[in-house]
């Protein structure tokens, strides 16, 4: 079997960072993910996907990425249930994001203003101990 989910898109707000009783940093974020077409209006429509990380790699997160930056996730799709306040039971469906790879430039410049076949990026996996 095979749950993999490959996105591309732009954080909606900064990370946000917190810790477990146990100590194990988690940072959930919305990325912001184009259709590749456009409404019956001619504009474009993006869907808002929630993304949650774990250990190193949510602390990492949540000192590099902010509001408006590029990133490509790659995870898998995780569905939890939950019973409301209301007793109504609640669906929630996340990525569960087991490498990221930030890809808007380090000095903030937008990715509209890269330079032609300049790229810029570093992925980060739960593997790896320092993002630059």
């Amino acid at each position: 079997m095979l749950n993999r989910v490959v996105l591309i898109g732009r954080l909606t707000k900064d990370p946000e960072l917190r810790y477990t009783p146990n100590g194990v940093a988690v940072a959930s974020f919305t990325l912001a993910v184009d259709r590749n077409f456009k409404s019956a209006s001619g504009e474009r429509e993006a869907d808002f996907i929630p993304c949650v990380v774990y250990r190193q790699l949510a602390e990492l997160c949540a000192n590099y990425l902010a509001k408006g930056k590029l990133a490509a996730v790659d995870g898998r799709l995780q569905v939890r249930t939950y019973e409301g306040q209301d007793g109504q039971r609640r669906w929630v469906y996340e990525i569960v994001a087991e490498n990221v790879r930030f890809l808007s430039p380090k000095d903030g410049r937008d990715s509209a203003q890269t330079p032609a076949g300049e790229t810029y990026g570093h992925e980060v996996s739960l593997d790896d101990d320092i993002p630059f």
